[in-house]
């Protein structure tokens, strides 16, 4: 019962939804999760540890930036719960607009947005 109770309050946050939205396409950095989302990065780095602690996402570290991923080889309601999710958002006109916008800060140096989110 808990793990079902820390995957449904994980994903009863429209900014958790959105980074599960963006860990399905891309492997975003915390500045990158700042930037698209337009939060604070306490805000962003507490969201990506409850969906880290649900198992719904992973990282890695490389250097000094922390990407975030989906889980390599999840357990099997892990992948079911994924594989409900992103089948919720396919459809969403709402979900491809914002993926546009994903795409394009997930390209930008992570170095280079960080500077610039400093200096706002």
């Amino acid at each position: 019962m808990k793990k079902l109770l820390q995957i449904t309050k994980a994903l009863a946050d429209e900014n958790r939804l959105r980074i599960m939205a963006m860990v399905k396409e891309k492997e975003p950095c915390v500045c990158q999760v700042v930037e698209v989302l337009g939060i604070a990065p306490s805000t962003a780095s507490k969201h990506l540890s409850i969906l880290k602690a649900a198992g719904l996402i992973d990282c890695y570290k490389d250097g000094r930036w922390v990407y975030y991923h989906l889980p390599r080889n999840p357990e099997e309601h892990i992948n079911n719960t994924l594989r409900f999710i992103y089948s919720c958002l396919k459809d969403s006109e709402a979900a491809q607009l914002y993926m546009e916008r994903v795409s394009n800060i997930c390209d930008l140096d992570p170095s280079c947005l960080t500077r610039s989110q400093k200096q706002s």
